[in-house]
């Protein structure tokens, strides 16, 4: 068989530059040879049988399967989050938007034009008897017919509606777009409500990290002690139970070290579980539990940025608007309503003898009596507006709790960090002066063993005062509504 010209060699550019290093030499020039149809059955051949090459994998995927770790911010993980695929939360505020966008739709369609359009052919037969009709003539002989037909009628028409004037559906509408209002604002909310969560999450996963960290730097000291009691019993100045101490010491150290690393590990799962990203993938945390500068802020001040700031307060300012004017619209459901209405057409007994004719009008409707149905809506929609201040009110008295709380909790967590980092220096210097008092053979690893105890728990200490400072500032950007531009 001749070898394929140069133009369809040319064609060899479509497959995939990460699937041509996987194919067999011998493959690529088969497939040179006899076309690039061959050459793409190979290709999905080769990948079925499982062997495709490692840079065709995904790119959202290459990560998880290579098993590396993707370097993540706290910044990055919140913008991962609130992408449009992101968390679930996110998406569905987003799909409640465009069903609050289509129900305003549906609103405003009573206030616009209704056209349709129709085509007829039908064959009648009519019993005037059953109609009651009638025809008596003074004619001898003459009877009047019972059945009428068969005949044909054939209509073309375009009808067309139009509401003038109803000032209930014009209520009705202004509620719908109140209500799409509400709606993308409380989207705004949780968004809000996503970003603390994560950052939250984030924070809990440095704190295990951190907590990794400090098990890690706990076991190389006791193995440092294990180590100096093994020598100071070879100098004669040490004794068995020091060793047998710095034994037991050392497997609790470990014990704690693997508790850890399970620790943090789970909670990196829930990091990926919050962002919205696979749980098989891995992500190595970037930031640190660090103790940023804060701007001093009053209670006053705070309380109003928060109820000036807080999405979920003004999307429910919007949705008590929202009950006024479904109100309104249930109050004024009495008024009359007027309306115009036209069509057009052709109608005969064929298509060829059809002939126009038309109908055009004004019709004013008078609501008169429904059976009490209008009253009891008016005052089902106005225990819903009712509802609807009562929230407005519980949730501004709700947000000055949260902002006072979320102050209190910063500055006690400030001091927290203060008095840890005092602890974690004294006990540093309590550890050394132990290990050099037992080195001198002037104390025993007893002294050793209760200053490395307190170095751990000061260690503790001190993750503890800086992660809760961190979540106490996620608290505070949260309650005053400023959350996202804090992590920003």
């Amino acid at each position: 068989m001749p070898a394929r010209p140069e133009s369809d060699l040319k064609k060899l550019d479509v497959i995939p530059a990460a699937f041509r290093p996987a194919l067999p030499e011998a493959a690529l020039s088969f497939a040179k040879k006899f076309g690039i149809g061959l050459c793409l059955m190979l290709v999905l051949a080769w990948e079925a049988l499982g062997q495709t090459p490692e840079g065709a994998i995904p790119a959202q995927n290459a990560a998880s399967s290579s098993g590396t770790s993707v370097e993540l911010s706290l910044k990055q993980a919140v913008d991962l989050a609130l992408a449009p695929d992101g968390n679930a939360r996110v998406q569905l505020a987003e799909e409640f938007v465009r069903q609050a966008a289509a129900r305003s739709a549906q609103s405003r369609a009573a206030l616009l034009p209704n056209l349709d359009g129709s085509l007829m052919q039908e064959n009648r037969t009519v019993n005037l008897a059953a109609l009651g009709i009638q025809i008596k003539l003074p004619i001898p002989g003459f009877v009047s017919p019972e059945l009428v037909g068969p005949f044909n009628t054939f209509d073309a028409r375009a009808s067309a509606s139009q509401t003038i004037f109803d000032f209930s559906s014009i209520r009705r509408f202004q509620a719908s777009r109140t209500s799409l209002r509400s709606t993308k604002t409380e989207s705004e909310s949780t968004q809000d409500q996503v970003a603390a969560q994560v950052a939250k999450t984030y924070l809990a996963a440095l704190r295990t990290q951190a907590r990794l960290e400090a098990s890690q730097a706990n076991v190389e000291l006791a193995e440092s002690i294990l180590k100096l009691a093994l020598n100071q019993k070879e100098a004669g100045t040490g004794t068995g139970i020091d060793i047998t101490r710095a034994r037991v010491q050392l497997a609790n150290e470990r014990q704690q070290l693997l508790i850890d690393e399970n620790g943090h590990h789970e909670q990196q799962l829930q990091l990926l579980r919050a962002i919205g990203l696979r749980l098989d993938g891995g992500v190595k945390l970037i930031d640190t539990l660090s103790i940023p500068s804060i701007e001093p802020i009053t209670v006053e001040e705070a309380v109003r940025l928060g109820l000036e700031a807080r999405a979920d307060y003004r999307a429910q300012q919007q949705r008590e608007d929202g009950a006024r004017l479904s109100y309104s619209a249930a109050k004024w459901a009495r008024l009359p309503s007027v309306a115009g209405f036209a069509d057009y057409g052709s109608i005969g007994s064929s298509i060829n003898n059809a002939i126009p004719t038309h109908t055009y009008g004004v019709s004013l409707k008078l609501p008169a009596f429904d059976g009490g149905g209008r009253d009891a809506r008016r005052a089902e929609s106005m225990s819903q507006f009712h509802q609807e201040q009562i929230r407005t009110k519980d949730l501004r008295e709700q947000i000055q709790l949260e902002v006072r709380l979320a102050l209190d909790r910063l500055h006690s967590s400030e001091q927290q960090v203060k008095i840890a980092a005092d602890g974690l220096e004294l006990a540093l210097a309590e550890l050394a002066q132990a290990q050099r008092r037992y080195t001198s053979g002037v104390a025993n690893s007893l002294e050793v063993t209760d200053a490395q105890t307190r170095l751990e728990r000061a260690r503790d200490n001190q993750i503890l005062a800086r992660f809760s400072f961190s979540v106490a500032r996620v608290e505070l950007g949260e309650a005053m509504g400023t959350v996202r531009h804090m992590i920003q």
